[in-house]
């Protein structure tokens, strides 16, 4: 029996499932934490298509080349933290950083088992593009809200992550 047309294009994501809350409890979709990660997955895909019409780097290693030019000289530790990637992620990304020409690893001065990390005249042209696509990306995440709302917004999420830090680093 030959198979019905479909009609309409076909959707790649899958429906989501229907809220079926346990009595007494908040649905998963509703929590903080569950739409804070959605926000940041489904940001993270746009944002890697962002970075791919500029550069061929993945969304890790575009992170660590402009935590680089935010914050360099750093060590793969600060790499880590200013990337907000733990510490074999930073390590590999920045390796695959130096492969590429862009960064350059030298010796800490301060500590002799160490490296620092700087940028390259290519890592630095790289990155000065990249922050125009992240300025862009945050402009658009935020389109939805008035001006009154974004800076609320921005008190708020800046407020929130100073706490999770505060918890963070007493765990």
């Amino acid at each position: 029996m030959p198979s019905r047309p479909r009609s309409g294009p076909r959707s790649t994501a899958p429906a989501a499932p229907p809220a079926r809350p346990r009595q007494g409890t908040r649905p998963l979709g509703d929590t903080y934490t569950h739409r804070l990660h959605s926000l940041q997955k489904l940001t993270d895909k746009v944002t890697l298509a962002a970075y791919g019409a500029v550069t061929d780097l993945s969304l890790g290693e575009g992170r660590c080349l402009t935590a680089v030019g935010a914050f360099a000289p750093l060590s793969v530790q600060h790499l880590a933290y200013a990337a907000n990637v733990d510490k074999g992620q930073a390590s590999r990304a920045a390796q695959a950083l130096v492969l590429r020409g862009l960064v350059r690893k030298q010796p800490d001065p301060d500590d002799a088992r160490g490296v620092v990390l700087s940028f390259t005249p290519e890592g630095e042209a790289l990155y000065h593009r990249l922050m125009k696509v992240i300025h862009r990306r945050n402009a658009e995440i935020v389109a939805c809200l008035s001006p009154a709302e974004q800076a609320q917004f921005d008190r708020m999420l800046s407020k929130l992550v100073a706490h999770a830090r505060q918890v963070a680093d007493l765990k």
